[in-house]
């Protein structure tokens, strides 16, 4: 007897777990509560490693056609220091794919595929061990049971509570985000400064982070450390008075890096959450959880590789013969201990990226190439 498994999110976890388990010739259903595959922009662009992201495509029978998409290019990082001054100018050798980068929507889409995903469905709560099983609520006021419920619904994920009590803290950094499209025609003097991949300028407490996506888009990052509120009197949506909060707080900086925020368009404000590093629960039949839903990390490179792994895992774990409750339950244990151990990692990152003495996150840099 085939179980009714549904995936709630469309995120890199949720679509992998819901596509290996396709490959499995099992059925699955994914609820995502945009309206649509494009109501919303798929975000900037990841690097995916070969011991966690690539492994799980292939698991999905998806490696080449990602490894077509891909670019590898796109690992170059070049450091300046605030005056401009290039401290490390780092590239990639030929064909160093150790860790590509991809588009969002360009692995959104491979990823989807021929899967049965359920478009404005969005998910209000779970509720586990009723008599039918996994009762899913829908914002719709529509109900349905499912023996298996996966939450893969990010941050704020609304399956969560059903495991557990914890929510996000504020790791009191926050990520301002802009972009420049048809930069190699529009700009072609923060185009050199990109390279292929990405540039970053790291002072006393704040950072800025420009990255190329394909298509001459780039994406730029302003990162800094502040109270959760410092921009309850600020508008989002006033463009101009964001620009100039943000010129403030990066005054002094060399101009041709305060160009990425004077020609930036809209800005999204993005503070960085995170759950305890050590976040479990007791296991509960019929539901479980992956990626940022179980486990949410600063965004320094690891959160979508571990979460598409885990889905990839969870979904070859199921597929496999024997008690799929057993399957599962063990799948969270060694979830648990590999995502703590990452969480440490990134959270102590962010720590020496975002820091008084800004040679911290250089010596980072420098670790991490090694």
């Amino acid at each position: 007897m085939r179980r009714r498994i549904a995936v709630v999110g469309s995120g890199p976890a949720g679509l992998t777990f819901a596509r290996v388990l396709h490959r499995h010739d099992h059925p699955v259903t994914v609820f995502e509560r945009d309206p649509s595959r494009d109501a919303r922009p798929a975000g900037g662009t990841l690097d995916l490693h070969e011991g966690l992201g690539q492994r799980a495509l292939e698991k999905a029978g998806l490696l080449a056609g990602f490894r077509a998409l891909s670019r590898p290019e796109g690992q170059a990082m070049r450091i300046l220091d605030v005056d401009g001054t290039v401290l490390r100018d780092w590239r990639p050798r030929p064909g160093d794919r150790a860790n590509p980068e991809i588009d969002r929507g360009r692995l959104r889409d491979l990823l989807l595929g021929p899967l049965d995903v359920r478009w404005g469905r969005a998910v209000t709560e779970v509720v586990p061990d009723t008599p039918d099983g996994a009762l899913v609520r829908f914002a719709d006021g529509r109900e349905e049971t499912f023996d298996l419920v996966i939450g893969a619904d990010g941050a704020w994920s609304r399956v969560r509570p059903a495991l557990s009590p914890v929510t996000p803290r504020y790791t009191g950094v926050t990520l301002v985000e802009t972009s420049l499209d048809d930069i190699d025609t529009r700009h072609p003097d923060l185009a050199r400064l990109v390279g292929d991949g990405s540039v970053a300028v790291y002072g006393a407490n704040r950072a800025l982070v420009a990255q190329r996506n394909s298509g001459g888009h780039v994406k730029v990052y302003a990162q800094f450390r502040s109270p959760l509120d410092h921009s309850a009197n600020l508008d989002p949506a006033d463009a101009e008075a964001v620009r100039s909060r943000l010129l403030a707080l990066f005054e002094g900086w060399t101009d041709p890096v305060l160009d990425f925020l004077r020609r930036g368009a809209a800005f999204v404000h993005r503070p960085l959450h995170v759950l305890p590093v050590s976040h479990t629960w007791a296991h509960v039949p019929g539901v479980t959880l992956l990626g940022d839903a179980a486990h949410l990390m600063p965004p320094l490179g690891v959160g979508a590789n571990l979460a598409m792994l885990e889905g990839a895992e969870l979904a070859e774990s199921i597929a496999a013969p024997g008690d799929p409750d057993d399957a599962v339950r063990a799948f969270e244990e060694r979830m648990w201990a590999r995502a703590g151990r990452f969480a440490r990692i990134t959270a102590a990152g962010l720590e020496r990226l975002v820091n008084p003495d800004p040679a911290e996150a250089l010596a980072l840099f420098d670790e991490v190439q090694q």
